[in-house]
């Protein structure tokens, strides 16, 4: 899984998933350019990983609201005047968005959250793709998660823009293919870092008991290792996946590393799709007509 050579966009950089993610990668080689809207910790945290960048590969730091279609296309930019060329984009950015029941929360900050998760993983999209097509080659790599894959009571925002990004992931990896453009999406496990953090302070009457309970398991237990989720990313990124696309992978429970092996028969099943479960999947017969 080596990145040498590769130049990557990383957003929401500055901390948890994201940073492991963009440390991965100059540890593997690659060049990276980082986004965040907090500028001192976006600043320390390049100005750190300036310094474990192998044979004075580019790592660059630019404060962008991805949210902003203007300020997507800057990023863009940016990274082809550092590196002629954008090898890889990690959407990495997103925010839970208001918590609690649909009918109290702020609307103004519901619509912001799925501008970030939604809307800006989209236009990241759009202002990266030209010159990948040019290249005919490129590595676009969502993070989605369990907001995709399970209802989230009183996070709605979150649950429907994350969803929608898996169901995105898997229409651009058929838009883009003949252009050798693979696009993923990562569920990197139940993480410990801020996001974790501003569930714990809503408190049981935001989130609801169970959710609010299973959050403080979730916590003293650890959570998952951000070097899962990272590592997935990085192989993902790298030349070791080329071919495998339009999959939702999770970093804990999937063997993704075999993937390589079975990548002729992946492509001719939906496994690691959000798909519609029917009758007979479960061993009924409601179906039948």
């Amino acid at each position: 899984m080596n990145l040498a050579g590769r130049f990557a966009i990383i957003t929401g950089a500055n901390r948890g998933l994201g940073r492991e993610i963009a440390e991965r990668f100059v540890r593997a080689g690659a060049g990276v350019l980082l986004t965040a809207r907090d500028e001192p910790l976006l600043t320390a945290t390049t100005a750190a990983l300036q310094t474990l960048a192998l044979d004075g590969r580019p790592v660059v730091g630019m404060v962008a609201d991805i949210a902003d279609a203007a300020a997507c296309e800057a990023v863009a930019r940016r990274a082809m005047e550092v590196a002629g060329r954008i090898d890889v984009l990690v959407n990495n950015a997103g925010v839970y968005g208001p918590m609690g029941p649909i009918e109290s929360v702020d609307w103004a900050e519901w619509v912001q959250a799925v501008q970030i998760n939604l809307f800006g993983t989209v236009l990241m999209v759009r202002s990266v793709v030209p010159a990948m097509r040019r290249q005919k080659y490129g590595k676009i790599i969502n993070l989605s998660g369990g907001g995709a894959t399970a209802p989230l009571p009183r996070i709605s925002a979150y649950a429907a823009s994350k969803a929608a990004v898996a169901r995105l992931t898997e229409t651009f990896a058929g838009e883009l293919q003949d252009d050798h453009i693979d696009v993923n999406s990562i569920a990197p496990g139940a993480l410990n870092t801020r996001l974790l953090d501003e569930v714990l302070a809503a408190g049981p009457e935001k989130v609801g008991e169970a959710f609010y309970q299973r959050s403080i398991k979730q916590r003293d237990a650890g959570g998952a290792p951000l070097g899962k989720g990272a590592d997935l990313a990085v192989f993902l990124a790298s030349a070791a996946s080329d071919g495998i696309t339009g999959r939702l992978i999770s970093a804990v429970w999937d063997d993704w590393e075999t993937l390589p092996q079975r990548a002729a028969e992946l492509a001719k099943t939906d496994v690691y799709t959000l798909r519609r479960i029917v009758g007979k999947d479960r061993g009924l017969d409601w179906d039948e007509r």
